[in-house]
């Protein structure tokens, strides 16, 4: 059971097609409609780390830390295996929303603490849109600056922007030389509002790692057992697309979760996909869809059905829990 791996110019190393989401893990009801137990979370980073190549991405504040520091748990008891590659974030206070430079430092020195790590291989600011002072981020002696001072300083071997907002998010990346980006819910089989930032960033030889092709889950766990898009309660009307993937699939044997996932794996301006993990079984079957043979007659289907270009997530309410 492996995955291929995937390289970008601006990138030191190679990293596997798809990539571990760990915000599941740190038990997030709020946004996912269940709650992630410590043995399960343990069991299922077990399963990412016994993959070869593994790639797993967390967050400072997935889960208020406790994402990373599930991990670190495990990663205290096995150390990092040598073929995984491990991205966490940069990230806000939630007290009063800063992220200042002394903010950022703070966050990179919590996460090596929680994660048991010296080192990060990659380090993304995360969620400049929901922060207090975007001047606090971007000016002179900001957030992003530290976060470049920490990749001179060898703290960090690559660094990278996460965030939603495609109209900001495409306002920052010019301006400065990221290796990498993170973008969720907005390059799959329902929405391509990234699709001229993802052609931009690629021509630049920036990384492009595409999160959450499962639209939240709907793409993996089907509408009838979903209702939700993008962490958002969907109206009948909003659902008849995904019925009309599912019939796709259907006919031709296709797994919902296969299409999904390699819609993003097979754009080559992708790099690794990132797909959230709940428990140990997903990472099996995470490697199964991605492998899974889909007929051309599938994909000239899929391809040929509508989609949207706005912003999927315009009046979602963001929640850290």
């Amino acid at each position: 059971m492996t995955l291929p791996t995937r390289s970008a110019a601006r990138l030191p190393f190679d990293v596997a097609a798809v990539c571990f989401g760990t915000s599941p893990l740190g038990s997030m009801p709020d946004t996912y409609g269940y709650e992630v137990s410590e043995a399960q979370a343990r069991d299922a980073i077990n399963a990412m780390f016994d993959l070869n190549p593994s790639f797993i991405d967390t967050s400072r504040n997935y889960g208020m830390g406790r994402s990373e520091e599930r991990l670190g748990a495990v990663i205290r008891e096995r150390g990092l295996p040598e073929h995984c590659v491990l991205a966490t974030k940069l990230d806000r206070a939630w007290e009063d929303n800063r992220l200042d430079a002394a903010r950022a430092r703070q966050s990179v020195e919590e996460s090596l603490d929680a994660l048991g790590l010296d080192s990060l291989h990659i380090l993304h600011l995360h969620d400049p849109e929901y922060c207090r002072d975007l001047d606090e981020i971007t000016g002179p002696g900001g957030a992003l600056e530290e976060l470049f001072r920490m990749k001179e300083e060898g703290l960090v071997q690559a660094v990278g922007l996460a965030m939603g907002k495609l109209d900001l998010m495409t306002k920052l990346l010019p301006d400065w030389e990221f290796d990498a980006l993170v973008s969720h819910n907005r390059f799959t089989l329902l929405n391509r509002e990234a699709d001229r930032m993802f052609s931009d960033a690629h021509a630049r030889g920036i990384a492009i790692f595409n999160a959450a092709p499962y639209c939240g889950g709907v793409l993996a766990r089907g509408s009838a057992k979903s209702t939700m898009i993008t962490y958002q309660e969907a109206s009948d009307e909003d659902m008849a697309p995904v019925r009309a993937i599912e019939e796709i699939c259907a006919e031709h044997d296709v797994p919902l979760g296969a299409a999904a996932l390699q819609f993003s794996m097979r754009d080559p301006r992708v790099t690794s996909t990132i797909c959230g993990i709940s428990k140990p079984e997903r990472v099996a079957q995470t490697v199964d869809w991605a492998t899974y043979a889909i007929p051309q007659a599938a994909w000239d289907a899929l391809m040929a059905l509508p989609y949207s270009t706005e912003d999927p997530e315009a009046n979602r309410e963001y929640k850290p829990c």
